[in-house]
């Protein structure tokens, strides 16, 4: 083939090339138009590659005639890229058209969680009744945790507390009741107090998490008796609840207390008739109280002789499923909005 029909053949690639280029419909036309001319195997792709083949005297029209064709040709399909991006982006925006002038979509509140909650109301009631709040380390020595609660290193009530140990002697507080010990050491009695907080056991399944909150209470003054126990938790019941529940005081076991008993209330659920939350007994069991036993009196210098006392303490997430009728109490920390939302 002659350098001048070679030269004619590329001017008519080139004029092939820009009419597919005009009538291509969308980018993906032009594609097809650049592969077929420019691509690796290429109609005007195989003329540069004749260059390096060609007489001296050929080779230097032939090669700027190949090389003007191309960025010609480049040109026109970065022009019509360019024209269909603009053509999308505008159907796009009037498909999807916003008036700016408009007032934005409300923002979402957020809400106490429910373990907030029941704090607070607990707080109140007991507020109502002229109890202090009290608060103390999460990080606990053995001391104020264990011993100075009548529970020496041999009890067989440290089976009782799966315990985390985070240094030699310290633990994360398996329950309030050493912020009672250091509240009962630092003030002289009359004193009522309560303690809530977040508390740490090694146990993880549908009823038991490794971290939850506890609420200790304690009064300590002359002359008092279990009745007057018994006459705070049954108010305290009737006000958390609203509703007039049975209440019932089954003999039990704490180390720090004698005596001690366990306070069960009438199943919320099924209004004591029997279901699968109370396992067909019509009871749910809520807390644990007693008297507060004279060694532990004795250990922060408080004389059992002139002042008697009384305990209770009780699990903040278990009143609350009770409260709100939650079956799980993983969900208490899932951070799930649409279970926290129930709590607006």
């Amino acid at each position: 083939m002659s350098g001048d029909s070679s030269l004619e053949q590329i001017g008519f690639l080139l004029d092939q090339a820009l009419k597919q280029i005009k009538i291509a419909n969308n980018a993906r036309d032009l594609e097809v138009v650049r592969v077929r001319y420019l691509g690796k195997k290429g109609l005007l792709t195989e003329y540069l590659k004749r260059i390096g083949s060609l007489p001296p005297e050929q080779r230097r029209l032939f090669g700027r005639r190949v090389n003007e064709s191309k960025e010609r040709l480049v040109e026109r399909l970065e022009k019509g890229a360019a024209d269909f991006d603009r053509l999308s982006q505008s159907a796009a925006l009037k498909s999807g058209w916003i008036d700016v002038t408009l007032g934005g979509r409300k923002g979402g509140t957020g809400s106490l969680h429910p373990v907030t909650r029941t704090i607070k109301r607990i707080k109140s009631i007991f507020g109502r009744l002229g109890f202090d709040v009290a608060e103390g380390p999460e990080i606990e020595d053995d001391y104020h945790n264990f011993e100075a609660l009548n529970i020496p290193k041999d009890h067989p009530a440290r089976a009782m507390h799966d315990t985390f140990y985070v240094e030699p002697g310290g633990v994360l507080r398996t329950h309030t009741s050493p912020v009672q010990i250091r509240y009962l050491a630092s003030k002289r009695p009359p004193i009522q107090v309560i303690a809530p907080g977040r508390v740490f056991r090694c146990d993880s399944d549908i009823t038991h998490t490794p971290m939850f909150h506890q609420l200790e209470g304690l009064v300590v003054d002359s002359n008092l008796s279990f009745s007057d126990l018994k006459g705070v938790l049954v108010y305290f019941v009737q006000e958390f609840f609203e509703h007039e529940l049975p209440v019932r005081f089954r003999p039990s076991y704490f180390p720090f207390t004698e005596p001690s008993a366990e306070v069960d209330i009438g199943c919320v659920f099924c209004d004591g008739v029997g279901c699968r939350v109370c396992q067909q007994t019509g009871w749910l069991e809520i807390l644990g109280c007693g008297m507060v036993h004279p060694a532990v009196f004795k250990k922060v210098g408080v004389s059992y002789e002139d002042y008697t006392g009384y305990a209770f303490g009780m699990g903040i997430e278990r009143l609350t499923m009770l409260r709100y009728g939650v079956d799980d109490l993983r969900l208490f920390f899932e951070n799930e909005i649409s279970f926290l939302d129930q709590f607006r």
